[in-house]
């Protein structure tokens, strides 16, 4: 019985040193990027891009809730293009993500605001550049966390990578077509 207790008292010592060294190790500001070439031109890629409605076509998010609520504002294809997302079953949480900027055929940059399960704001980009006879696209993530959001970095880094890849190559499938 005491060799139990031991292992579980250095289980929960490591776990609280782990959560100890993360909160001071990693910083506040949050950086997550994915990549993938597509074989088309920039210009076909911008259309999947330029829109909220043609980013939800491959938005790895949307099939989390088949009953999500959306709501669209804004004029489509300009800054200020919106969607307002509310998740029936709570899987894909609630928030909006809007157009902030526009560079045609290069890039959107649009601002992302949590409502559940977490609030929060983060920023999100979409690039192109030429490659060979493709595009290059590059996605990112930037957001400022909070110290007890730090230990579950590892985690984010991980579910990030997942869905991030998961989107690229639905674009890279819808591109292609």
């Amino acid at each position: 019985m005491k060799t139990i207790l031991k292992i579980i008292g250095v289980i929960i010592l490591l776990i609280v040193l782990y959560a100890v060294i993360a909160m001071m190790a990693f910083g506040k500001n949050y950086h997550y990027e994915k990549s993938i070439v597509i074989n088309a031109p920039k210009e076909k890629v911008w259309q999947q891009i330029s829109s909220m409605k043609a980013f939800n076509l491959w938005n790895p998010w949307m099939k989390l809730d088949p009953g999500m609520k959306i709501d669209y504002s804004g004029n489509s294809g300009q800054v200020g293009d919106k969607y307002c997302w509310d998740s029936a079953n709570n899987d894909a949480g609630a928030g909006c993500q809007e157009i902030k900027e526009l560079v045609l055929n290069e890039k959107q940059k649009t601002e992302m605001t949590f409502k559940k399960p977490f609030e929060g704001q983060a920023t999100s980009e979409i690039t192109l550049s030429s490659e060979g006879n493709g595009t290059k696209v590059t996605w990112t993530m930037d957001t400022e966390q909070d110290p007890m959001m730090k230990i579950m970095r590892p985690m984010m880094d991980y579910q990030m990578g997942k869905s991030y890849g998961e989107g690229l190559d639905n674009l890279k499938k819808l591109s292609e077509k």
